[in-house]
């Protein structure tokens, strides 16, 4: 309590706020989907058995999941299969990306995207 020049007593009031910084809030990491993870899985399957894959690696972060796929565990991925969930809407989420940096294909649809694998059929022809 203040006592003013005129006698009569005031209050005073301080108002305390937290100014504590709050946490940063952290986003969840992309991941595939299980449906999705069993398709790519279905594929890299086909191709080892195949002999031209041998390795894999997994990674994801809060913008990206990236299945890259390895000729040889020492080498730089042949290719890389990525979800980027922040493109469905415009070109899509799934793209087939070459070890060059090249995107070999884009879209909605995981199981159209990986087509770019499938061998064409050859037929022979009689000349």
């Amino acid at each position: 309590m203040l006592n003013s020049p005129d006698g009569v007593a005031q209050a005073s009031l301080t108002l305390v706020t937290n100014t504590a910084p709050q946490p940063p809030r952290h986003e969840p990491d992309i991941f595939f989907t299980r449906t999705e993870f069993e398709t790519i899985l279905s594929l890299y399957g086909r191709k080892v058995v195949e002999g031209e894959w041998r390795d894999y690696a997994i990674g994801s972060n809060r913008e990206v999941a990236t299945f890259a796929i390895h000729r040889r565990a020492s080498e730089q991925p042949l290719f890389r299969i990525e979800k980027r969930p922040k493109l469905a809407r415009r070109q899509g989420a799934f793209s087939v990306i070459a070890a060059s940096g090249h995107i070999m294909k884009r879209g909605h649809d995981l199981a159209q995207v990986l087509k770019v694998f499938e061998k064409r059929s050859l037929k022979v022809v009689d000349a």
